[in-house]
């Protein structure tokens, strides 16, 4: 029976939503915001086990903070509140790029080993401003 359930629902995932809406998970920005989830997921595995409930647990709080303020501006009545979860998105987005600049200086994390997280940081960074400009006009 619990078997039965979690199938129905994986295979609901990604697809439109009653009425032929979008979901949120269809959406390009919320995709991009999970990758950047897990690479933080992954980059923190191989931090040192003190920082646990220190950097470790900021950069993936920090993380997971921006694909689910998406998600719930995407479910929001108006394009003005989707705005606003957009540019709350963005603040956690900067907050984890502080995150990883010091985990980074305090050589929790090599350069070899962040640079990817880095570029994903950019990259969401500008497709967030970029939608947030476009919905704004």
């Amino acid at each position: 029976m619990k078997e039965e359930g979690r199938r129905k629902k994986e295979e609901g995932r990604g697809k439109k939503e009653e009425g032929g809406l979008m979901s949120h998970r269809d959406q390009y920005i919320w995709q991009r915001g999970i990758y950047l989830c897990e690479l933080c997921y992954n980059l923190t595995k191989f931090f040192h086990p003190s920082e646990l409930y220190g950097l470790t647990s900021q950069i993936r709080r920090a993380s997971v903070s921006i694909p689910a303020n998406i998600a719930e501006g995407y479910g929001r009545v108006s394009r003005k509140e989707y705005v606003r979860y957009l540019q709350i998105a963005l603040g956690s987005l900067r907050e984890l790029d502080t995150h990883l600049v010091i985990a980074e200086r305090v050589a929790l994390v090599s350069q070899q080993q962040i640079s990817p997280v880095f570029k994903e940081v950019d990259e969401l960074s500008r497709l967030i401003v970029s939608t947030i400009n476009k919905l704004a006009d």
